[in-house]
């Protein structure tokens, strides 16, 4: 487990590399649908059987899901509720197809992060909250950026600023200081302690009265859903600033964890936060909030150097946090200081060939160890294209390309979502059953 210490161990070290580094490096529709995926996909990438296993179950039990067949008969194409479906009830050499998912702990939360723009968080969290859902899982995630960049690759575009994490955050506001009042008037001493005022400028937005699911939005994916953002959330920074000057007992770091908590342990697998490009409000409320980090970087040295500074600065806004508001923190299922199952680097933009990032690549393994992930995000021409219209490797029919492009921009996501789920389940048995 890891503390901000950890973080300003790893800063510490990564700047004893940075001289040398330099020396070495400085030269449509409005509304989104899911398509199918054929009997070939089903089979050999998202239950990693063959072929003929898997039309052999289909032959055997005819009240299977058959899906969709081709006209010329070749093909079946499935939906993902089918193929949940089969998940459920195909046993392949008696093993379930279930992916793996502790009994009685909570979703994990994981937040993608790093103040450098265009380092691929966005990305990243898309393509691993597809690869979870097509492993089975079920799926929030949470976009914390304004720019909303996940949020329209999800199909979410009208989004009002009420329902994004601004609108959390005013309801927690909203919610601890009635707390707080009703704490002071019951106070043991008997004595009435002063009551915090917010003014009805936020008091009569009727935030604090919206309900747990008011936020949470479906997408054309069955098991992801989402808390989207909008441009107008931008203000959001200034915004918690004011009402941090209203009531500066307020813990503004902890609202979306506090609302977190209030989500049952069961209903999702997998929270994946979607990070701004900058330390703020709430990039703080997503670290808090998250039991792992996964930090993107591009291979440049430019991007080392900002991530270099990103968990430096990361490391001190959290020492300040556990200083500062340790005694009055209310307890929830996160807690003081903060502490992270795990941390982990993954380079993305990477290119195989090119003698630069492999220097940078080794840079990054030399300074953070076994905390780089093995396999990074290759720039590929369907990486780029998924980028360029929203959409994730995984929602692109292969058939609008050569499979193997296809195939190699597929497999360097689905390489690196292993690496993650098992990040992710290695979390997973470190949690407490009751946390």
């Amino acid at each position: 487990m890891y503390t901000h210490e950890d973080l300003s161990a790893l800063q510490a070290r990564s700047l004893k590399l940075q001289s040398w580094i330099r020396q070495q490096t400085f030269s449509p529709e409005m509304e989104k649908t899911l398509r199918r995926f054929s009997s070939w996909e089903v089979a050999e990438l998202i239950f990693n059987v063959n072929q003929s296993t898997f039309r052999g179950r289909l032959a055997a039990d005819p009240s299977l899901p058959m899906g969709e067949v081709e006209p010329d008969g070749r093909q079946r194409w499935f939906s993902l509720e089918e193929i949940n479906e089969l998940r459920r009830r195909i046993k392949v050499n008696r093993k379930s197809l279930m992916p793996p998912r502790p009994a009685g702990k909570r979703a994990i939360r994981a937040a993608v992060a790093n103040f450098k723009g265009g380092a691929g968080k966005s990305t990243v969290a898309l393509h691993f909250a597809h690869a979870a859902a097509l492993d089975g899982y079920r799926v929030l995630v949470v976009d914390f950026d304004p720019q909303a960049t996940l949020s329209h690759s999800m199909g979410l575009n009208d989004v009002t600023e009420d329902f994004t994490v601004w609108g959390i955050m005013a309801r927690d506001l909203i919610r601890e200081t009635n707390r707080m009042n009703s704490v002071a008037s019951g106070a043991e001493s008997g004595t009435t302690l002063p009551h915090r005022q917010l003014p009805a400028s936020i008091t009569d937005l009727g935030l604090g009265d919206l309900r747990i699911g008011d936020f949470i939005k479906s997408t054309s994916w069955p098991t992801i859903d989402a808390i989207p953002s909008c441009a107008n959330a931008a203000f959001v920074e200034f915004a918690s600033a004011q009402y941090r000057h209203m009531n500066p007992e307020w813990s503004f770091f902890a609202a979306v964890s506090r609302y977190l908590d209030q989500i049952p342990d069961d209903a999702y697998d997998l929270i994946l936060f979607d990070c701004p490009p900058a330390i703020g409000y709430q990039s703080m409320n997503a670290v808090f909030a998250a039991d792992m980090l996964y930090i993107p970087s591009g291979p440049g040295y430019w991007e080392y150097d900002s991530t270099t500074s990103f968990i430096g600065q990361l490391a001190e806004a959290l020492e300040d946090l556990a200083q500062g508001f340790d005694e009055t923190l209310p307890m929830g299922k996160v807690t003081l200081p903060k502490v992270f199952y795990d941390i982990r680097f993954l380079l993305t933009r990477f290119e195989p060939g090119n003698e630069l990032h492999q220097a940078m690549f080794e840079a990054f393994r030399k300074v953070f160890g076994d905390r780089v992930t093995e396999h990074p995000i290759e720039m590929t021409r369907a990486v780029e294209q998924s980028g360029r219209f929203l959409s994730s490797v995984y929602e692109m029919d292969y058939r609008d390309m050569t499979r193997e492009t296809w195939r190699r921009a597929r497999g360097t996501f689905d390489n690196a979502y292993l690496e993650f789920r098992a990040t992710m389940i290695g979390a997973w048995e470190q949690m407490e059953a009751d946390t």
